[in-house]
């Protein structure tokens, strides 16, 4: 390992910024469909062996922290190419009009996203050592700039790190208790601990902190989901998920509306397995509505026609505003709730947009060289100032997340707004058979978790699925499936949550690694060969 280690430290020029590319594309081997977990142990011990090398003068230390910067740059587009690329699926759906825009999503994403990892190594280089202190500077800056990527320029914290640390209910049960951010700093300390087996200073507590944090992880996660007693919900509830599979390019055409529609009716009026109750509520997809439902009286009609007594569907639909005469009425992407008489009885609407595919961020400018959203609408969609659950006639709450919503757990209420469900409804058929379903799926699947309260889950395409507040799947449908699934499950008051303890956790973690990487590089902690 030494000699390895001695190797990779003294590689510059191609070739190192060559490996710093192969080792964030190993590390996306963790990511699904792949969960391909120790990948990422291979990936972070490579990077920790890149930046002992990034060397630069002794006074000033510019080019040490310009080589780490690079470094981490190169780690971070070979990391997010490997783990995005799927994004270039949804232009070829119309391909004569954003084919040109193909390597902005498949090269030009990934490099500023990479430009995060680069000043995440950057910072790390500021407190450098030998030892344990080193990959604590690493989790430090990591767990921070993972941060500032959840929000900055709206946000885009798809595959934060700790995602890899999570593949399976086993390892999912910590971002209960720490969250995900906090979950991404300790990650990152232990999948780079590894490195230190390579330059063996400082090497067993640094190895033991780690494996003690490893055996935390999944020993919480055994006790939460064998020992710990589960709560009862108040109530079982009976769910059909609606997945249509329609082919995107069917949907774009718009030639074939009352045939789409006819085949969720469809799905909805199957009936249910022998031996299972009758589904209470039914949920078709994000947009899964050809039209605008309030100017097609009669599609509400065909609603109500087909719904049992007391049955709900929320469904996914564009919502109009009109806003008086001579002007645009607003659109919206929305979750209506329609009862068995085809009566609208609440609607929420989408927070926040997609970039480039629902609007387009500094319109006045890019417009003007041709970039526009993948959904044409007159003046694109409008962002909702609120969240607003969706409160059946029984009282049970759906806390509704369309599409990416799903993906920001800082947006989620601290109270869920009394809800007993969260409501994620998407298309992710924009995508194909790709990682990109995948991916979307599994971190749905960690709000319910983080929440404690089960989540539903319908997508166009799939992934479908009913997840309980221990991220099991209760009931599913596959990828590119077609067909509807009823799953019983409990349903309660949203729990108390703990999200302002997440943000503690995280900035008591972040002080933590930092801590222990100023007193390593100050002397403080001893190293030991």
């Amino acid at each position: 390992m030494q000699a390895l280690a001695a190797r990779i430290l003294l590689l510059w020029g191609v070739r190192r910024a060559g490996l710093a590319v192969l080792a964030g594309a190993i590390g996306a081997l963790a990511l699904p469909p792949f969960d391909i977990f120790a990948s990422m142990f291979v990936s972070f011990t490579l990077l920790v062996w890149l930046l002992d090398g990034a060397t630069g003068n002794a006074e000033t230390g510019r080019a040490g922290l310009s080589s780490s910067f690079w470094t981490g740059w190169f780690f971070g587009l070979g990391y997010f190419v490997c783990g995005l690329w799927w994004l270039g699926n949804a232009l070829l759906l119309e391909a004569d009009e954003f084919a040109w825009a193909i390597p902005l999503a498949v090269l030009g994403l990934p490099a500023v996203l990479a430009i995060f990892y680069g000043l995440a190594t950057m910072l790390a280089r500021l407190l450098w050592s030998d030892g344990m202190g080193r990959i604590a500077a690493l989790a430090a800056a990591f767990g921070f700039v993972e941060w500032l990527r959840s929000f900055v320029a709206t946000g885009f914290p798809w595959n934060a790190i700790g995602y890899a640390a999570m593949p399976v209910p086993l390892m999912m049960q910590s971002s209960q208790v720490l969250g995900l951010l906090a979950i991404t700093t300790l990650a990152v300390f232990v999948f780079s601990a590894p490195a230190l087996l390579g330059t063996r200073r400082g090497a067993w507590p640094g190895l033991l902190l780690a494996a003690a944090l490893l055996v935390a992880h999944v020993g919480y996660g055994a006790y939460r989901l064998n020992l710990a007693p589960l709560d009862e919900g108040d109530r079982s509830l009976t769910v059909r998920l609606v997945q249509p599979s329609i082919d995107q390019s069917q949907k774009l055409e718009n030639t074939d509306r009352i045939g789409i529609f006819e085949k969720h009716l469809a799905l909805t009026a199957a009936p249910p397995e022998e031996g299972k109750p009758r589904p209470e509520v039914i949920v078709w997809p994000e947009t899964s509505v050809p039209f605008i439902l309030t100017e097609n009286p009669d599609a509400l009609v065909r609603i109500g026609d087909v719904l049992e007594d007391g049955q709900i569907l929320l469904t996914g639909a564009v919502r109009a505003e009109e806003r008086g005469a001579g002007q645009a009425p607003l659109y919206y992407n929305a979750v209506y709730m329609i009862d068995d008489k085809g009566q609208i009885l609440g609607a929420s609407d989408k927070v926040h947009l997609t970039p480039f595919g629902e609007y387009v961020p500094y319109e006045s400018l890019l417009r003007e060289f041709g970039i526009e959203e993948l959904i044409s609408l007159p003046g694109g969609f409008t962002a909702a100032a609120s969240r607003s659950p969706l409160k059946l006639p029984s009282g049970i709450g759906f806390y509704p997340l369309i599409c990416y919503e799903a993906i920001f757990p800082a947006e989620i209420a601290p109270d869920l707004a009394g809800a007993s469900v969260i409501l994620n409804v998407t298309n992710d058929a924009w995508f194909g058979a790709s990682p990109g379903p995948y991916q979307h799926f599994l971190q749905a699947r960690l709000r319910a978790v983080e929440t404690g309260v089960p989540l539903v889950r319908v997508a166009n395409s799939g992934i479908s699925a009913v997840i309980d507040p221990q991220g099991r799947i209760i009931e599913g449908l596959s990828l590119n499936a077609t067909g509807a699934v009823d799953a019983t499950f409990s349903a309660k008051n949203a729990p108390e949550r703990n999200s302002h303890n997440h943000v503690l956790n995280f900035w008591l973690v972040l002080a933590l690694m930092t801590l222990i990487a100023g007193l390593s590089s100050l002397g403080f902690i001893r190293r030991t060969n």
